[in-house]
C-alpha cells in the first residue's frame, strides 16, 4: 500500500520557489469553502487591494490568475496582441524568449531587440526599434530576468513606449515584493508575476495588473481572444466587484488563503522594508561569495539583489556541487538555463529565504563543497 508523501525539509535558495513560512502553510490548511461563498468573495476583494499595494498601482483590474506565472504571461499576450499586431520584444535571457514565443502564437509580428545574456535591456536599441517600426503597438520586456539575474530600467523603457503611443507588457515575476515595482509611476500597462518568489507563497498563482489603456485595447479587439480560460472579458465576471460574481472557474481556494497571508505579512513588514531587506541580504551574500573567489555574471549596476548569478569556477563540475549541496546540506541552488546551462549557478534570496541565517548557511555549505 502506498504511504503518504513526506517531503524532505530543504532550504530553498534557487530561482524559485522560495522558502514558505509556516504561517502561510498553516493558512493553507484552513477549512475549504466554496469559491462563490460570500466569505471567499470578501477574501478576493482583500487580495485585490493588497496586490494593488504590492504593484504600487490603482489599477482596478489587479488580481491573481488561478495558474502559475507562465499563465499570467500568456494572459497578457492573448488579450493585448491580435493577429498582425507588431510587438517589440526585448530578449536578454530565457524569459524574453518565452515572450517572443507568445507573440508568435497569438499571430503577432515580432520585432526582436537582443541584448547579451547577463546584460540589461539597452534603451537605445528599443528607441531605434520604435523609430524603425512606428506602427508597433506593444513593447514586451522582462524587468528581472530570472535566468541571468539582470534587472532592466523599466521606467525608461516604459517612457520610450509611451512616447510612441504603444502599450507595455512587463514580466515582474522575480521582482514583485523584492525590488521596487512601480506600475503607476512608470506607466506600465500590463504586468504579471508569480506567487512563489519574493511573495514566499507556494507556486501556482500569478498576480496580474492591467491599466485602463490596456482594458480599452481589450474591449476594442476585432478578433476573439484565442484562449477561453484566459479571456479577460470572461474572467472579469468572476473578479469584478463583490456581490456580482458570475461563475467562470473553480478558484484554488486554499492556495488563495496562502497568497492572502503572504500579502498580509508583506503589509506588516512594509513594502519598502521588504525591498531594503532583500538589498541588505544581497550585500552580505555578495561579500561572502567574493571572499570564496566566486565572480558575478551581471555588472553591479544591473544586478538583481534577489537572484545572484555566479560563474562556476574553471574545472568544477557544477551539477556535482549542486547535488552535494542538496544531499549533504538539504540546500537547493539553481543551475543555468539555455545559453548559460552548465556555466553558472543561480542563488536566490527571495521572500522568506532572504534572511541572515540562510546567507550564513549557504556560504558555509559552498565553502565545504567547493574544491
Amino acid at each position: 500500500m502506498t504511504a503518504s508523501f513526506i517531503p524532505p525539509r530543504r532550504t530553498l535558495m534557487g530561482p524559485g520557489p522560495s522558502d514558505v513560512p509556516q504561517r502561510i502553510l498553516d493558512a493553507m490548511a484552513r477549512p475549504t469553502i466554496g469559491h462563490l461563498d460570500p466569505a471567499f468573495v470578501e477574501l478576493m476583494e482583500q487580495i485585490k487591494s493588497m496586490l494593488r499595494m504590492a504593484f504600487r498601482t490603482e489599477n482596478a483590474l489587479t488580481f491573481p490568475v488561478s495558474a502559475p506565472g507562465s499563465a499570467g504571461m500568456e494572459m497578457c499576450f492573448v488579450n493585448l496582441v491580435e493577429p498582425g499586431d507588431k510587438v517589440i520584444v526585448c530578449r536578454n535571457g530565457v524569459f524574453g524568449g518565452r515572450m517572443l514565443e507568445n507573440v508568435k502564437r497569438t499571430g503577432g509580428v515580432p520585432v526582436v531587440v537582443d541584448d547579451a545574456w547577463g546584460a540589461a535591456v539597452d534603451p537605445n536599441k528599443v528607441r531605434e526599434a520604435f523609430q524603425s517600426n512606428p506602427d508597433a503597438k506593444v513593447l514586451a520586456f522582462v524587468h528581472a530576468e530570472t535566468s541571468t539575474g539582470a534587472q532592466s530600467d523599466a521606467a525608461t523603457l516604459a517612457k520610450i513606449t509611451q512616447d510612441h503611443g504603444a502599450l507595455t507588457i512587463m514580466d515582474c515575476v522575480t521582482s514583485l515584493g523584492g525590488t521596487p515595482v512601480l506600475l503607476d509611476a512608470w506607466g506600465i500597462d500590463a504586468a504579471y508575476s508569480g506567487s512563489q518568489k519574493c511573495l514566499s507563497c507556494t507556486p501556482g498563482l500569478s498576480p496580474v495588473s492591467f491599466s485602463e489603456r490596456a482594458i480599452a485595447k481589450i474591449q476594442s479587439r476585432k478578433t476573439p481572444v484565442q484562449s477561453w480560460f484566459l479571456d479577460l472579458n470572461l474572467v472579469l465576471g468572476y473578479w469584478q466587484s463583490a456581490g456580482k460574481r458570475t461563475y467562470h472557474h473553480t478558484a484554488p481556494v486554499n492556495p488563495m488563503y496562502g497568497l492572502h497571508e503572504s500579502l498580509v505579512m508583506l503589509e506588516e513588514e512594509g513594502l519598502e522594508n521588504a525591498w531594503a531587506r532583500h538589498r541588505a541580504m544581497h550585500e552580505k551574500l555578495k561579500a561572502g561569495l567574493e571572499a570564496l573567489g566566486l565572480r558575478y555574471v551581471v555588472d553591479e549596476a544591473a544586478r538583481l539583489p534577489q537572484l545572484n548569478s555566479i560563474h562556476v569556477p574553471e574545472g568544477v563540475d557544477e551539477a556535482a556541487i549542486r547535488t552535494k549541496l542538496l544531499i549533504e546540506f538539504n540546500l537547493e541552488i539553481g543551475a543555468g538555463l539555455g545559453d548559460m546551462a552548465g556555466k553558472i549557478w543561480r542563488i536566490g534570496l527571495m521572500g522568506y529565504s532572504a534572511k541572515q541565517e540562510n546567507v550564513d548557511y549557504c556560504l558555509k555549505a559552498l565553502k565545504a563543497c567547493l574544491p
